[in-house]
């Protein structure tokens, strides 16, 4: 009588121990803050490292004054490079608009997710931008503003972006942090309209002046 040796080793099935190769993870969508929001106190600091301010594309070196920006309704804008042109058309539209910002009492400042970056400098030069640029380490001001989220990464909606980035996203807020204006490209065709984001700053700085005049 033969016997048959199995050359495989033998397994008992009640000794293996099931480990958790996939992990689900829900993503939450993300719900930008809107005009009427109260956001959080945004914590800008006065490091050199995280300013880049330029003046017809070229940089310069000024003094940051916080209060002198926190004193006025300020125009926010979200920056990144992996936007590509799309980007960069928003961008020169808020270069067309620095001066009115300005003329209306307010500031404008761009949040950008990239520090020291040469392709912003050189983007800056070949259109002789006048912008201010803050880098947002780690996008946490974005996550305030809810336009970014590590729950729901930009490439879930945009093809073509391979890496999580804040949404282009415009911003007014007044003095005491209340949005009073809104804009969310979600398609990368809606440019926002001008003449609502100066009206929105100009409304927001006569009603501070009004209440330092009270």
């Amino acid at each position: 009588m033969l016997t048959t040796i199995s050359k495989y080793p033998f397994f008992d099935l009640s000794e293996i121990i099931p480990e958790n190769d996939l992990t689900y993870k829900t993503y939450q969508k993300l719900k930008p803050v809107k005009t009427g929001n109260l956001i959080p106190d945004i914590n800008l600091v006065t490091d050199y490292k995280r300013w880049k301010n330029f003046y017809n594309g070229a940089p310069t070196h000024g003094p940051i004054s916080l209060k002198h920006l926190y004193g006025k309704p300020l125009a926010i804008a979200f920056y990144s490079k992996h936007w590509r042109g799309r980007g960069i058309d928003q961008l020169k539209q808020l270069n067309a608009l620095q001066n009115e910002i300005k003329a209306n009492g307010g500031n404008l400042l761009i949040l950008t997710d990239e520090a020291g970056d040469e392709q912003l400098a050189k983007i800056t030069w070949d259109n002789s931008l006048s912008l201010n640029f803050y880098h947002d380490i780690n996008n946490e001001i974005a996550a305030k503003f809810r336009v970014y989220s590590d729950e729901d990464p930009t490439w879930n909606s945009f093809s073509g972006i391979d890496v999580n980035i804040p949404l282009l996203a415009v911003y007014v807020i007044d003095t005491d942090r209340h949005i009073v204006y809104d804009h969310i490209d979600r398609n990368l065709t809606d440019l926002f309209i001008a003449d609502d984001l100066v009206n929105a700053v100009y409304e927001a700085s006569l009603v501070h002046t009004r209440k330092k005049s009270a």
